[in-house]
């Protein structure tokens, strides 16, 4: 149940950090290997922070406000059914207790009680499958994704300001998978999984995202 309570804000933070480091990290190795300046890699990883960060917050924003504005329609079509035909909502309520197991008189009694504490909410949470707990805040989720996003790519830049030119992709390279195994096992950890698997599983289809674009980075230097 606790940890319930932080699944919105701790799924927005995961995959914030995550692709914060992934992307600024891809988009570091891209511009190193197709020999830029050590100044237009900072550069372009800066830049990557700040369109990254607020491209998170506008489209978890977005997505979550959508979500709840589904929610507030669902809400509005049960109030005005509940004055409507409160009769009949209370049968459906106790249909729903009887097929979660209760016997009839009992899931009867159990929809009355709950009904005339709070009508609405009862058939919020075991119609709708909506509560407080889990209902969607897209302010919350918005700040938490840029936030997450931002820490994440500041892990890379650290990384860029602080080792010469001529270490970069590699040492770039190993502590953002360095940093992202890290996460993936705190994620595991958090949600009650393997932390094995969630690390394997992050660092090898980021190492595979990052190669990918240093390549493409280092075939345009080619080029040109």
């Amino acid at each position: 149940m606790h940890r319930l309570k932080s699944i919105g804000w701790l799924r927005a933070a995961v995959l914030g950090a995550n692709d914060g480091i992934v992307s600024t990290s891809s988009l570091v190795l891209g511009v190193a290997a197709s020999g830029a300046t050590h100044g237009s890699i900072l550069i372009a990883g800066i830049a990557g922070l700040v369109a990254g960060a607020m491209s998170m917050a506008t489209g978890e924003y977005v997505s979550v406000h959508s979500q709840a504005d589904t929610e507030g329609a669902a809400l509005e079509q049960e109030r005005a059914e509940l004055k409507e035909d409160f009769g009949g909502e209370l049968r459906e309520l106790t249909a729903i207790y009887v097929g979660r197991g209760l016997d009839a008189s009992l899931a009867k009694r159990v929809a009355e009680k709950l009904m005339a504490h709070d009508a609405l909410g009862a058939h919020a949470r075991d119609e709708l499958g909506i509560s407080g707990t889990l209902r969607a805040r897209p302010l919350q989720a918005a700040l938490a994704s840029a936030a997450s996003f931002a820490a994440g790519a500041a892990m890379p830049l650290v990384v860029v300001v602080l080792v010469p030119e001529s270490k970069l992709i590699l040492v770039v390279s190993g502590a953002s998978l360095l940093f992202l195994a890290f996460l993936g096992g705190l994620a595991a950890r958090i949600g009650s999984a393997n932390v094995a698997t969630g690390i394997m599983r992050i660092t090898f289809w980021s190492a595979l995202a990052m190669g990918v674009t240093a390549g493409i980075g280092a075939l345009i230097g080619t080029a040109a």
